[in-house]
């Protein structure tokens, strides 16, 4: 920052901008009446289901957006894809998880083109803080082992999700997770049988026109020899890389997307907060 940073009793201050900050450990004790809160992100990772989100609107917050799945809430949104069925009166919305905001654009865009008949998808994911950083105690025996230097299988209900946002796709994902020894970046490999063959060259062209279609920032392509690390910091959703698509002579097909789980996530919180607020 080029500006003046200080801190005081419950503020941050940049310049003459003072930034009021809470510390509780329930939602109850937050001031979001009295301060004026429309929304409340809610990005803790312990009130995600729709009855423990909604204990911040009892706090005075008017809506409340999760950014991971919740059990309950009023709409699953990935944004680019379905912000369009948000309603006024919704006050605790999900933006779903990192992985399916990844998966949902290019299933929609597969669906509309060729049709899904059933998929696979497995992301292949950055270790995160719910995995321990050397073997120890966890409730998950996967997640226990040292996340730097294993590739630990995983579960993952990203795929399932879908259906929440397409409900044409609804029982027609499944997937799992292998978190990988990195510290960021992620990617989804998506394994389908499609209704109409399409070679990959088609299939290709389709992903090509829809990037170019969207000007929201959600979808993007790329051709050129990329690795993980050359997306960090990437603000899309997902990044087709069109030279790993791949199509079997009885027509299955394959896709690969990549996706900044950090950044990218933290873009469309925001695009979908706006959206919220819009309604």
């Amino acid at each position: 920052l080029h500006q003046t940073v200080t801190a005081g009793d419950g503020f941050i201050q940049i310049d003459e901008q003072r930034i009021t900050y809470l510390s509780e450990r329930s939602p109850e004790e937050c001031r979001w009446g009295d301060l004026g809160v429309d929304l409340v992100m809610e990005c803790t990772g312990i009130f995600t289901d729709a009855d423990a989100a909604r204990r911040h609107i009892a706090a005075g917050a008017a809506k409340v957006l999760v950014s991971a799945p919740s059990r309950g809430a009023d709409a699953t949104i990935v944004y680019g894809v379905n912000e369009d069925v948000l309603t006024g009166d919704m006050t605790v919305v999900s933006n779903a998880s990192c992985t399916t905001n990844c998966l949902a654009p290019v299933a929609r865009i597969l669906h509309e083109s060729c049709g899904i008949l059933q998929g696979f998808m497995t992301t292949v994911h950055a270790y995160t803080g719910d995995q321990n950083l050397i073997d120890g105690d966890h409730k998950d025996p996967y997640r226990a082992r040292a996340a730097a230097i294993n590739m630990v299988p995983s579960t993952t209900g990203a795929a399932r999700a879908v259906g929440l946002v397409l409900p044409d796709l609804a029982g027609k994902l499944d997937g799992v997770a292998i978190r990988v020894p990195t510290p960021n970046v992620s990617a989804v490999d998506l394994v389908f049988q499609p209704r109409d063959v399409m070679d990959a060259d088609a299939l290709n062209a389709v992903f090509v026109a829809a990037s170019k279609a969207a000007d929201n920032g959600v979808f993007e392509v790329t051709d050129r020899p990329l690795v993980s690390s050359d997306f960090n910091h990437n603000p899309a959703s997902s990044i087709l890389h069109l030279d790993q698509t791949r199509v079997m002579p009885d027509g299955m097909t394959r896709v690969l997307a990549w996706y900044d789980n950090e950044w990218g996530f933290s873009n469309r919180m925001l695009d979908t907060a706006g959206a919220i607020l819009q309604t």
